[in-house]
């Protein structure tokens, strides 16, 4: 990702982040905040790295459980 492309992103968020400065109360700002920032990261590293594809999120959440199961004896 080049610095213009986040920059982009990050002007794409600029209103919305001001928008906040409107709220009264501190835990709508707060979860408001968190929401634009949590899809801006989203967003960036989607550019960096790519989508995950479903079949790699599967096999990591099945290694895990697998794993887990064992580590508890809850596997037989």
């Amino acid at each position: 990702m080049t610095k213009e492309g986040f920059l982009h992103i990050a002007s794409d968020r600029y209103d919305s982040l001001q928008a906040l400065n409107k709220l009264d109360d501190f835990y709508d700002y707060e979860k408001e905040f968190i929401e634009i920032w949590r899809d801006m990261g989203r967003q960036v590293l989607e550019k960096n790295i790519g989508v995950p594809n479903a079949n790699t999120l599967f096999l990591k959440t099945n290694t895990f459980t697998e794993a887990k199961k064992i580590a508890t004896n809850t596997f037989l």
